[in-house]
């Protein structure tokens, strides 16, 4: 008589994963999209009140064109400097605790900014808002290299970056109300809180997703055989990191890395082009607000409603280049047509924004800035190729690299733009400035990146 066949502990195991690998798949990381949405919005709140606040600010301390350009661009000195630094810490200490530090502390930066009674004390919060801050970006693009596969990091890269949009768009009308009922200060106090109970929301919430309670094998497999970070639990660093990356924060990470890295174009290239497409996304973080009270002479109210429609265009813009560039991969276009091609009609269409200097009409002049901003938005995928471009273990280290060349615009732009209008006393050169600059990124991306695939550093 023939004996039952004994199942093995092997054989359970395979059935095991058989049945995940067909079950319907979960759907955690837009859970952990969700999150990093709100934080890029709280994010871009914070750096950007002061914009807002601006005019009524400039008239209670005294501050001229030119100076407050310079209090525009400090914040922008102690962010650039402090990429690397915040890419070696996130490599080290994982997502989930470098993005609670960063938010709390950039948070209470911002509350002190509204307590500030002289330029000092505001130069000293704007350079630790920098700081606080830097970490952010290269955190978002480690998440979404984790919990994405390849085919969904353009979506989900362009649904974080609508929250720097967003926030702005449907807040402003609120913001400009808040300080014309109560006062400039009173934004600071209100963003700042907003950001502290965040932070709390995001440990609360924020996993790795080995480790969400949400995610079930099929997602983790799904995730994993697209590239995604996953099955690393029992090789994971601090807070989850991947022992390859905490490695190398800990031990392998050498400072001649950056020169290697930078020697390769791909990088070099996207550097360029991001610092020309934050030229203009800094432009109406920081000036807008001033060139409509000042250039266009509109009252408080209709600043708050004009400023609406720029913001809600460039959301648009964001989600149109990450959806329609994961279509084109999706379509069998390679990933030099699919991640290049939305980012340089972008940075060419952005241009156009020097059209403004010719026109008489407030809302033609809206109109030409929307769509230079919905060109901005468009671009805005530069973390996506970040994340395709990273050597294994050096993800923050390249995306602290790609931060701090990016985000140099965020030091030249406003004190450019600060010594034209302090110079000429019009926002005419500004634009033309601008515009300039944008052509010069989408040459960058024609000329210089080449091929999109991973950089393999060779000893």
């Amino acid at each position: 008589m023939p004996q039952p066949i004994q199942s093995t502990p092997a054989d359970a195991t395979r059935e095991t994963a058989a049945t995940a690998s067909t079950a319907r798949r979960s759907k955690a990381r837009y859970q952990i999209l969700s999150l990093l949405a709100v934080g890029t919005m709280i994010n871009y709140l914070d750096r950007t009140v002061l914009g807002i606040a601006a005019p009524q600010l400039t008239k209670e301390l005294g501050i001229n064109a030119a100076l407050m350009g310079l209090l525009f661009s400090v914040f922008s000195w102690s962010y650039v400097a402090s990429q690397i630094p915040g890419g070696l810490f996130l490599d080290r200490f994982g997502s989930k605790l470098t993005y609670f530090l960063s938010m709390t502390f950039w948070s209470l930066c911002t509350l002190a900014q509204g307590l500030v009674h002289g330029i000092g004390a505001l130069f000293v919060f704007r350079l630790g808002l920098g700081v606080s801050e830097a970490p952010c970006f290269p955190t978002n693009s480690r998440v979404v290299a984790t919990w994405f596969p390849q085919s969904e990091r353009a979506m989900a890269t362009g649904t974080y970056t609508v929250g720097e949009y967003i926030g702005l768009a449907f807040f402003s009308p609120f913001l400009f109300m808040l300080m014309g009922a109560f006062g400039w200060r009173s934004l600071f106090y209100a963003v700042g809180g907003v950001g502290l109970v965040f932070g709390v929301i995001w440990w609360m919430f924020y996993r790795e997703p080995q480790d969400h309670p949400s995610a079930n094998q099929a997602e983790l497999d799904y995730i994993e055989a697209g590239g995604g970070l996953t099955h690393r639990k029992k090789d994971t660093g601090l807070s989850g990191a991947p022992a390859a990356a905490a490695a190398a924060g800990k031990s392998g990470f050498e400072w001649r890395t950056i020169g290697r890295l930078l020697k390769h174009r791909q990088l070099t290239g996207i550097c360029l082009g991001q610092f020309a497409g934050n030229s203009t996304l800094v432009f109406f973080l920081t000036w807008f607000p001033t060139y409509l009270a000042t250039e266009r002479h509109m009252a408080w109210l209709k600043i708050g409603f004009f400023a609406i429609m720029p913001f809600i265009a460039a959301s648009i813009g964001v989600m149109f280049g990450g959806v329609f560039s994961d279509w084109l991969l999706r379509r069998g276009k390679s990933p030099n047509v699919a991640r290049k091609l939305p980012i340089i009609a972008g940075l060419l269409l952005a241009s156009t924004i020097i059209l403004a200097n010719y026109v008489e009409s407030n809302v033609v002049v809206i109109v030409i800035l929307s769509v230079a901003f919905f060109a901005q938005g468009m671009a805005a995928l530069g973390w996506t190729l970040v994340s395709d471009i990273a050597p294994d273990g050096l993800l923050g280290v390249t995306g602290g690299i790609f931060n701090f060349a990016a985000n140099l615009a965020g030091i030249v732009t406003p004190l450019v733009v600060g010594f034209i209008v302090a110079a000429t006393g019009s926002f005419v050169g500004a634009l033309v400035f601008i515009g300039a600059i944008a052509l010069i990124g989408a040459l960058s991306y024609i000329f210089i990146v080449g091929d999109i695939k991973r950089i393999v550093l060779v000893d």
